[in-house]
Protein backbone atom coordinates (compact mmCIF):
# COMPACT_ATOMS: atom_id res chain seq x y z
CA UNK A 1 0.00 0.00 0.00
CA UNK A 2 1.07 3.19 -0.69
CA UNK A 3 0.47 7.07 -0.45
CA UNK A 4 1.92 10.72 -1.16
CA UNK A 5 2.12 13.63 1.44
CA UNK A 6 1.97 16.42 -0.11
CA UNK A 7 1.83 20.26 1.21
CA UNK A 8 1.33 23.64 -0.23
CA UNK A 9 4.50 25.58 -0.17
CA UNK A 10 6.44 28.75 -1.89
CA UNK A 11 3.58 31.14 -0.51
CA UNK A 12 5.88 33.96 0.98
CA UNK A 13 5.68 37.03 -0.97
CA UNK A 14 8.69 39.42 -0.96
CA UNK A 15 9.54 40.54 2.29
CA UNK A 16 6.61 38.44 3.68
CA UNK A 17 7.80 34.75 5.06
CA UNK A 18 4.75 32.20 5.23
CA UNK A 19 4.88 28.76 6.69
CA UNK A 20 7.47 26.24 7.46
CA UNK A 21 8.70 25.08 3.88
CA UNK A 22 12.31 24.03 4.39
CA UNK A 23 11.51 21.95 7.82
CA UNK A 24 7.78 20.68 6.37
CA UNK A 25 10.13 19.48 3.34
CA UNK A 26 11.87 16.53 5.65
CA UNK A 27 8.55 14.40 5.67
CA UNK A 28 7.00 14.97 2.60
CA UNK A 29 6.92 13.51 -0.44
CA UNK A 30 5.03 16.74 -2.96
CA UNK A 31 5.34 19.69 -2.61
CA UNK A 32 2.51 21.91 -4.20
CA UNK A 33 4.49 25.67 -5.40
CA UNK A 34 2.44 28.27 -5.67
CA UNK A 35 2.43 30.00 -9.13
CA UNK A 36 2.63 33.73 -8.28
CA UNK A 37 -1.46 35.14 -8.16
CA UNK A 38 -1.85 34.09 -4.84
CA UNK A 39 1.04 34.05 -3.32
CA UNK A 40 4.68 33.65 -4.10
CA UNK A 41 7.19 35.50 -6.58
CA UNK A 42 9.87 34.73 -8.80
CA UNK A 43 12.46 34.66 -6.33
CA UNK A 44 10.24 32.37 -3.90
CA UNK A 45 9.31 30.12 -6.31
CA UNK A 46 12.84 29.30 -7.64
CA UNK A 47 14.05 29.04 -4.33
CA UNK A 48 11.23 26.24 -3.39
CA UNK A 49 11.46 24.35 -6.64
CA UNK A 50 15.40 24.32 -5.66
CA UNK A 51 15.10 23.24 -2.03
CA UNK A 52 12.61 20.66 -3.23
CA UNK A 53 15.01 19.53 -5.39
CA UNK A 54 18.12 19.38 -2.86
CA UNK A 55 15.59 17.08 -0.57
CA UNK A 56 14.60 14.65 -3.34
CA UNK A 57 10.30 15.72 -3.30
CA UNK A 58 9.09 15.95 -6.24
CA UNK A 59 7.24 19.55 -7.45
CA UNK A 60 3.83 19.89 -8.96
CA UNK A 61 2.13 23.65 -9.46
CA UNK A 62 -0.35 25.44 -7.09
CA UNK A 63 -1.84 27.90 -9.37
CA UNK A 64 -4.92 29.96 -8.21
CA UNK A 65 -6.96 33.08 -8.95
CA UNK A 66 -5.31 36.11 -9.67
CA UNK A 67 -6.17 37.55 -5.98
CA UNK A 68 -2.66 38.13 -4.26
CA UNK A 69 -4.74 40.65 -1.41
CA UNK A 70 -7.32 37.88 -0.33
CA UNK A 71 -4.57 34.59 -0.69
CA UNK A 72 -7.00 32.94 -3.60
CA UNK A 73 -9.32 32.21 -0.66
CA UNK A 74 -11.76 34.71 -2.73
CA UNK A 75 -14.34 33.04 -5.36
CA UNK A 76 -14.23 34.76 -8.68
CA UNK A 77 -16.16 34.69 -11.73
CA UNK A 78 -14.05 33.58 -14.72
CA UNK A 79 -15.46 33.06 -18.15
CA UNK A 80 -14.45 29.24 -19.62
CA UNK A 81 -11.27 30.53 -21.78
CA UNK A 82 -9.86 32.96 -18.89
CA UNK A 83 -9.77 30.23 -16.74
CA UNK A 84 -8.69 28.11 -19.15
CA UNK A 85 -5.60 29.97 -19.87
CA UNK A 86 -4.78 31.81 -16.46
CA UNK A 87 -4.08 27.41 -15.26
CA UNK A 88 -1.65 27.24 -18.47
CA UNK A 89 0.24 30.70 -17.84
CA UNK A 90 0.55 29.73 -14.34
CA UNK A 91 1.66 26.29 -14.79
CA UNK A 92 4.20 27.79 -17.32
CA UNK A 93 5.77 30.12 -14.86
CA UNK A 94 6.52 27.85 -12.26
CA UNK A 95 7.69 25.38 -15.41
CA UNK A 96 10.33 28.05 -16.19
CA UNK A 97 12.36 27.38 -12.51
CA UNK A 98 11.45 23.44 -13.06
CA UNK A 99 13.47 23.50 -16.32
CA UNK A 100 16.17 25.32 -14.96
CA UNK A 101 16.57 23.08 -11.54
CA UNK A 102 16.70 20.15 -14.27
CA UNK A 103 13.61 18.93 -12.79
CA UNK A 104 10.39 16.86 -14.19
CA UNK A 105 6.95 19.08 -13.11
CA UNK A 106 4.53 16.16 -11.30
CA UNK A 107 1.24 17.29 -11.10
CA UNK A 108 -0.92 20.83 -10.93
CA UNK A 109 -3.06 20.83 -7.81
CA UNK A 110 -5.30 23.82 -7.95
CA UNK A 111 -5.68 26.42 -4.80
CA UNK A 112 -7.82 27.27 -2.50
CA UNK A 113 -10.68 28.88 -3.70
CA UNK A 114 -10.31 27.45 -7.28
CA UNK A 115 -9.97 24.23 -5.85
CA UNK A 116 -13.34 24.10 -4.41
CA UNK A 117 -14.84 25.70 -6.93
CA UNK A 118 -13.89 23.06 -9.24
CA UNK A 119 -15.82 20.22 -7.01
CA UNK A 120 -19.15 21.69 -7.86
CA UNK A 121 -18.66 24.04 -11.27
CA UNK A 122 -18.24 21.70 -14.14
CA UNK A 123 -17.92 24.44 -16.89
CA UNK A 124 -15.22 25.68 -14.79
CA UNK A 125 -13.62 22.17 -13.95
CA UNK A 126 -13.48 21.36 -17.70
CA UNK A 127 -11.58 24.63 -18.74
CA UNK A 128 -9.14 24.26 -16.23
CA UNK A 129 -8.08 20.50 -16.62
CA UNK A 130 -7.94 21.67 -21.18
CA UNK A 131 -5.35 24.23 -19.35
CA UNK A 132 -3.68 21.40 -17.68
CA UNK A 133 -3.88 19.20 -21.01
CA UNK A 134 -2.56 22.08 -23.23
CA UNK A 135 0.56 22.50 -21.00
CA UNK A 136 0.99 18.00 -21.12
CA UNK A 137 -1.72 15.11 -20.56
CA UNK A 138 0.90 13.30 -18.90
CA UNK A 139 0.59 15.52 -15.58
CA UNK A 140 -1.29 14.28 -12.28
CA UNK A 141 -4.17 16.51 -11.60
CA UNK A 142 -4.79 16.66 -7.75
CA UNK A 143 -8.67 16.79 -6.72
CA UNK A 144 -10.95 16.70 -3.78
CA UNK A 145 -11.10 12.57 -3.08
CA UNK A 146 -14.16 10.90 -4.94
CA UNK A 147 -15.59 14.41 -6.51
CA UNK A 148 -17.25 15.10 -9.64
CA UNK A 149 -14.10 17.22 -10.88
CA UNK A 150 -11.82 13.87 -10.58
CA UNK A 151 -14.73 12.17 -13.12
CA UNK A 152 -14.19 15.33 -15.96
CA UNK A 153 -10.13 14.61 -15.38
CA UNK A 154 -10.32 11.20 -16.50
CA UNK A 155 -13.14 12.07 -19.02
CA UNK A 156 -10.32 14.44 -20.20
CA UNK A 157 -7.63 11.87 -20.36
CA UNK A 158 -5.89 13.53 -17.25
CA UNK A 159 -4.32 10.93 -14.65
CA UNK A 160 -5.73 11.80 -11.58
CA UNK A 161 -4.94 11.79 -7.79
CA UNK A 162 -7.69 12.18 -5.24
CA UNK A 163 -6.95 13.91 -2.30
CA UNK A 164 -7.47 14.41 1.40
CA UNK A 165 -7.14 16.31 3.89
CA UNK A 166 -5.17 15.17 7.19
CA UNK A 167 -6.43 18.18 9.58
CA UNK A 168 -9.72 18.78 8.23
CA UNK A 169 -13.20 17.87 8.86
CA UNK A 170 -15.74 16.47 6.60
CA UNK A 171 -19.82 17.07 5.51
CA UNK A 172 -21.35 14.16 5.04
CA UNK A 173 -21.30 14.23 1.61
CA UNK A 174 -17.26 14.53 0.98
CA UNK A 175 -16.83 18.09 0.82
CA UNK A 176 -15.03 19.75 3.44
CA UNK A 177 -16.15 21.76 6.47
CA UNK A 178 -15.42 25.44 5.41
CA UNK A 179 -12.72 26.80 7.68
CA UNK A 180 -14.98 29.31 9.77
CA UNK A 181 -17.28 26.92 11.17
CA UNK A 182 -16.42 25.03 14.58
CA UNK A 183 -14.35 21.76 14.18
CA UNK A 184 -12.98 22.77 10.70
CA UNK A 185 -10.11 22.37 11.25
CA UNK A 186 -8.28 19.40 13.51
CA UNK A 187 -5.19 20.58 15.38
CA UNK A 188 -4.89 17.38 17.74
CA UNK A 189 -2.52 15.21 15.90
CA UNK A 190 -3.04 11.94 17.18
CA UNK A 191 -7.02 12.21 16.21
CA UNK A 192 -5.25 13.77 12.75
CA UNK A 193 -3.04 10.52 12.66
CA UNK A 194 -5.95 7.96 13.74
CA UNK A 195 -8.29 9.76 10.62
CA UNK A 196 -5.61 9.12 7.93
CA UNK A 197 -5.23 6.28 8.77
CA UNK A 198 -8.95 5.36 8.66
CA UNK A 199 -8.73 7.33 5.20
CA UNK A 200 -5.82 5.28 3.60
CA UNK A 201 -6.29 1.88 5.02
CA UNK A 202 -10.44 1.25 5.48
CA UNK A 203 -10.86 3.70 2.69
CA UNK A 204 -13.03 6.45 4.56
CA UNK A 205 -13.59 8.16 7.64
CA UNK A 206 -16.55 9.84 9.98
CA UNK A 207 -17.84 13.14 8.71
CA UNK A 208 -18.27 16.02 11.55
CA UNK A 209 -22.11 14.79 12.10
CA UNK A 210 -20.89 11.16 12.51
CA UNK A 211 -21.75 9.50 9.28
CA UNK A 212 -19.03 7.03 7.51
CA UNK A 213 -18.29 8.55 4.54
CA UNK A 214 -16.11 6.66 2.06
CA UNK A 215 -12.73 8.18 0.13
CA UNK A 216 -10.10 7.09 -1.73
CA UNK A 217 -6.91 8.74 -0.44
CA UNK A 218 -3.91 8.99 -3.10
CA UNK A 219 -2.45 11.66 -1.18
CA UNK A 220 -3.06 14.06 1.49
CA UNK A 221 -2.59 17.54 2.33
CA UNK A 222 -0.70 18.44 5.35
CA UNK A 223 -0.97 22.36 5.29
CA UNK A 224 2.22 23.90 5.72
CA UNK A 225 1.29 27.50 7.16
CA UNK A 226 -0.41 25.49 10.26
CA UNK A 227 1.89 26.22 13.27
CA UNK A 228 2.55 22.68 14.17
CA UNK A 229 2.56 21.90 10.58
CA UNK A 230 5.90 20.60 11.10
CA UNK A 231 5.48 17.96 14.35
CA UNK A 232 1.67 17.00 12.58
CA UNK A 233 4.07 15.53 8.94
CA UNK A 234 6.40 14.14 11.16
CA UNK A 235 3.89 11.98 13.18
CA UNK A 236 2.01 11.52 10.70
CA UNK A 237 4.58 9.77 8.32
CA UNK A 238 5.53 8.03 10.95
CA UNK A 239 2.39 6.17 12.06
CA UNK A 240 1.96 5.41 8.19
CA UNK A 241 4.76 3.48 8.19
CA UNK A 242 4.51 1.73 10.99
CA UNK A 243 1.45 0.58 9.68
CA UNK A 244 3.37 -0.78 6.93
CA UNK A 245 2.04 1.95 4.51
CA UNK A 246 4.82 3.30 1.77
CA UNK A 247 5.05 7.07 1.91
CA UNK A 248 6.13 8.03 -2.21
CA UNK A 249 5.44 10.51 -4.56
CA UNK A 250 2.45 9.98 -6.56
CA UNK A 251 4.47 9.46 -9.63
CA UNK A 252 5.75 6.38 -8.40
CA UNK A 253 2.24 5.09 -8.32
CA UNK A 254 -0.51 6.58 -10.38
CA UNK A 255 -0.35 5.92 -13.99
Amino acid sequence: MRVDLNSDLGESFGRYKLGLDEEVMNHITSANVATGWHAGDPIVMRKTVRLAKEKGIAVGAHPGYPDLMGFGRRYMKLAPEEARNYILYQIGALYAFIKAEGMELQHVKPHGALYNALVKDEELARAVMEGIADFDKGLIFVTLSGSRAAEIAEEIGLKVAHEVFADRAYNPDGTLVPRGKPGAVIHDKELIAERVISMVKDGGVKAINGEWIELRADTICVHGDNPKAVEIAAYIRRILEEEGVKVVPMGEFIR
